[in-house]
């Protein structure tokens, strides 16, 4: 029965008794930010705190102005706060919503594409160059398997799948080369790449060097005012003027050491920041964290090119007589290759245009031309 099974997949009824035991092939889902709960974020910060309270103590010593004014910088700095953070939160729900990945599977005795979530344990699929493994699973029969494992590893370099090395195949991987069978054993959470998605979301939130730089300065002016506030109307009691007077004069120099405007500043030069980096292609989810971005100094990585790139490039070709020097980079098709210092063509040079060749014809790779 069981070898039937492996070799026509599982049938209707078996994926809706396993869909009910395992449930769909998809990680927990990531509670989304409310816009109500964006808008109170921009309401968090000491320094905008500060600002509410000077803006009420304004108002309860009558500068109505004084009030206004910075209560229109408050809302100023959260609606240009809010707007450029929802907008993010909404490009990224929409994102979401375009990542609906296929797999092909054998199912009934017939090779079906269906989506990605609908994959069960016991699912039978079927992976070519190409293939994104949208489930962990265990290979039945594989003809030169070899697949990429960066995403959980970091090591570029394909792996193959053989009884030599290993016959497991892990979701969020893809087919480098070669063609298998594999039946899924793991699906959603269980994945190996669901268990460091857990771990991902597991990490709180942390303030950013903006925020703990900000935070100082709110601290510093908070006890400066107070101090301020404190010193007048103690000095203006000692020297007989009425109590309520000089409360009220320590309170407006205190409100008045409060710097309003700072707060717009600093959200428009990161909505700026933010916008030059939509440009280009980078889309920042919180506004901090384009500070946090060019406040970094150094990187410390153990493979950069397969970090920022996943891809690596050869720099020396050796054959039995010579060593060769290759440049460029990438996919770029600039550069050239060289033996002691001269450029040199493969149609000069047999053994190297048969290497060449060689690599072509056992390489899946292809360069597209535009323009």
């Amino acid at each position: 029965m069981a070898d039937t099974k492996l070799q026509t997949g599982l049938t209707e009824a078996e994926v809706l008794t396993a869909r009910n035991v395992h449930g769909w092939n998809e990680l927990p889902a990531v509670k989304q930010t409310g816009p109500l709960r964006v808008l109170l974020r921009q309401f968090t910060s000491f320094l905008v705190l500060i600002l509410i309270i000077a803006a009420a103590v304004a108002l309860a010593l009558g500068e109505r102005i004084d009030a206004l004014t910075i209560g229109l910088v408050v809302l100023l700095n959260a609606g240009l706060g809010f707007v450029q953070e929802w907008k993010a939160e909404t490009a990224l729900g929409a994102l979401r919503e375009m990542l609906s990945p296929q797999a092909l599977v054998l199912r009934a005795g017939r090779e079906q594409v269906i989506a990605a979530r609908d994959i069960v344990p016991g699912d039978i699929l079927i992976l070519t160059p190409g293939t994104k493994i949208a489930a962990d699973a265990s290979v039945l029969r594989a003809a030169d398997l070899s697949v990429d494992e960066s995403v959980l590893t970091g090591e570029s370099v394909p792996v193959a799948k053989n009884a030599e090395s290993s016959l497991a195949v892990f979701a969020g991987t893809s087919v480098t080369a070669g063609r298998a069978e594999a039946q899924v054993t793991q699906t959603g959470g269980a994945t190996e790449f669901g268990k460091i998605a857990h771990l991902t979301g597991s990490v709180g939130t942390k303030t950013t060097n903006l925020q703990n730089k900000l935070g100082h300065l709110a601290r510093q002016l908070g006890i400066a005012a107070l101090l301020v506030a404190g010193g007048v109307a103690g000095l203006g009691i000692w020297l007989g003027r009425d109590l309520t007077e000089m409360v009220m004069t320590g309170l407006s120099l205190a409100v008045a050491m409060v710097p309003e405007g700072l707060p717009a500043v600093v959200t428009i030069t990161l909505a700026l920041g933010a916008t030059a980096m939509v440009r280009q292609n980078a889309l920042a989810r919180r506004l901090q964290a384009v500070e946090t971005l060019g406040a970094a100094s150094v990187i410390c990585t153990d493979k950069t090119g397969t970090l920022t790139e996943n891809k690596m490039t050869a720099t020396k070709v050796w054959t039995l007589e010579r060593r060769y020097e290759v440049t460029g980079t990438g996919y770029d098709p600039a550069g050239h290759i060289a033996f002691d210092g001269t450029r040199i063509r493969a149609a000069d040079d047999p053994v190297l245009a048969v290497l060449l060749k060689t690599g072509l014809y056992c390489s899946h790779a292809h360069l597209n031309h535009d323009g």
